[in-house]
């Protein structure tokens, strides 16, 4: 099935990526489909409830081993700033970062699968199948940068004694084999977990506002995208060895 996000799919692109199976998600053809509560999901408006809440029903297992790269991104400085900032400011730097975020991973057919406030997690390859996973990955993550840049410096801020300009994003990718499925008895949707998303959390909180750090394992998948950047290595909380990452600063 040729479809893009740019180009809303006129059926479930998960559901067709993972078991061949047609679900309308637009059209007159989708309406019977709502009346059972299948409608597009918001992890990605080009996949389905179904792939969202019934992940044993499609892949016929509690969780699956898969490759997948990994995006978390937060916003750099928010906590310091929430302590001196009015709340319905904070709730506009909030809406507009999850905004761009969500329509840059949108963008490169990856999914928003956490959001947690000032930070998200978004998965790429997975339901939807992308050839070259890390690529999108990182053009998700440059566009982040220029969108919430450009957010950022369009909101009316002001604080005494604050360097807003401090304020901005700092995002971690890296790619690996990672379990996707339910972990919860409680909760339906699915998640991946393992020491893939371990890891591309730890570079995110080392990423200072504006940068994106991208592991080695990553970077080597992507030699366009990373040709000329910075190479750092760091000591991760967790992480026994030390961890090499290309550094990309924002356009």
């Amino acid at each position: 099935m040729e479809s893009t996000a740019r180009s809303p799919a006129r059926i479930c692109r998960g559901c067709w990526d993972q078991m061949h199976v047609p679900i309308p998600i637009r059209g007159p053809l989708a309406l019977p489909f709502r009346a059972f509560g299948i409608t597009r999901s918001k992890m990605n408006p080009n996949i389905c409830t179904i792939c969202e809440r019934s992940f044993r029903y499609v892949k016929k297992q509690q969780h699956i081993s898969a490759a997948a790269t990994i995006l978390f991104a937060d916003i750099r400085g928010f906590t310091h700033l929430s302590e001196r900032m009015d709340p319905l400011i904070l709730s506009e730097i909030v809406s507009a970062f999850q905004d761009r975020c969500a329509q840059a991973v949108w963008d490169h057919d990856g999914i928003v699968n956490k959001q947690m406030g000032d930070g998200l997690m978004a998965i790429f390859n997975f339901p939807i199948k992308i050839r070259h996973h890390v690529d999108a990955a990182i053009a998700a993550a440059l566009d982040i940068q220029r969108s919430c840049t450009s957010a950022l410096r369009s909101l009316d801020l002001h604080a005494d004694g604050l360097a807003l300009d401090a304020l901005g994003v700092g995002i971690g990718v890296h790619t690996g084999q990672v379990e996707i499925g339910e972990f919860s008895t409680f909760r339906s949707d699915f998640t991946a977990i393992g020491s893939a998303v371990n890891l591309a959390a730890r570079l995110e909180s080392q990423a200072a506002a504006g940068e994106i750090l991208v592991s080695a394992e990553a970077a080597a998948q992507a030699p366009n995208l990373m040709a000329g950047t910075q190479t750092r290595t760091y000591r991760l909380k967790g992480i026994e060895q030390p961890v090499v990452a290309q550094v990309l600063f924002k356009g």
